[in-house]
């Protein structure tokens, strides 16, 4: 592979082309619509990436990414702070974000515990959890964990973690999606609409 790092418009497209759904074409035509407009359109991105590297971190509360810690989620005091939402990762703090699907508070384990992939509870922020739930206040903590058997084994894990706590442990309802015809569904999203059906 050619060396790139001394062509200033192929660097930022290798760059650019390492971001998660970029892909090499994208990243050129990215690139070449910047360089068209530079002054507009690259110099304050440029700008705006620098500032998020030296600003932004984790939450030292709940892992989500903010320019301060705690983070503006866990400092708002229209939060309820009786709920947790335990998330994989901050991707998915931002979904239920997005869809204002939560009022309460979250917390990002970083990941699933996954055997064959060396992931275990020690890996994950599993003790934090727990000293959160155990400083008190907490009356129910929401596993949106992805459903998967990774995700299925970390709620399973957390659920016996968290019973001698008191604290009531729920999950996701898993399904069908708004709008899902019943033919194109897998089995196994068929079968977790049966177990998670209730009265009309």
């Amino acid at each position: 592979m050619p060396d790139t790092t001394h062509d200033p418009i192929e660097h930022l497209i290798a760059l650019l082309a390492r971001t998660p759904g970029m892909g090499r074409r994208s990243a050129r035509r990215a690139v070449l619509r910047m360089l068209m407009r530079p002054q507009e359109a690259m110099l304050p991105l440029a700008e705006a990436l620098v500032e998020a590297a030296r600003a932004v971190r984790p939450c030292e509360t709940c892992g989500n990414l903010d320019a301060q810690s705690p983070c503006g989620i866990c400092r708002d005091a229209r939060r309820d702070r009786h709920l947790v939402c335990v998330v994989e990762g901050v991707a998915d703090l931002w979904a239920l974000e997005r869809a204002h699907a939560h009022r309460g508070l979250y917390h990002v384990l970083g990941g699933t515990l996954s055997p064959l992939g060396g992931v275990g509870p020690e890996d994950l922020s599993i003790r934090p959890l727990l000293a959160r739930i155990e400083a008190g206040g907490v009356e129910e903590v929401i596993l949106a964990l992805p459903a998967t058997v990774d995700g299925t084994t970390t709620a399973h894990y957390l659920t016996d973690r968290l019973k001698p706590t008191g604290v009531a442990v729920t999950r996701l309802a898993q399904g069908v999606p708004m709008g899902g015809a019943l033919d194109v569904l897998d089995e196994g999203t068929l079968a977790a609409a049966l177990r998670a059906r209730r009265p009309i």
